[in-house]
């Protein structure tokens, strides 16, 4: 199990500010994609991601225990 933090319009669109989820050894990148199949999700691929408070690429395997979140993009003037 893993837990998924989640932040911003994901927060709404998902109902809630965090997930458990069975995603032991998946890439961020099937994570998302299996998320984003789950909840009707469109704006996953714009999704900064860490795991266990640093930042990763999509080709990261996720391992038991992790905690990975999904960072919205930052937009500021």
């Amino acid at each position: 199990m893993v837990e998924v933090l989640l932040f911003a319009q994901l927060r709404e669109d998902i109902g809630t500010d965090r997930l458990q989820v069975e995603a032991e050894e998946m890439t961020i990148h099937e994570l998302k994609k299996q998320l984003q199949e789950s909840y009707s999700l469109s704006q996953m691929e714009t999704m900064m991601t860490a795991i266990n408070e640093e930042y990763v690429m999509d080709s990261e395997v996720i391992k038991a225990g992790d905690t990975i979140a999904f960072i919205p993009p930052v937009s500021g003037g």
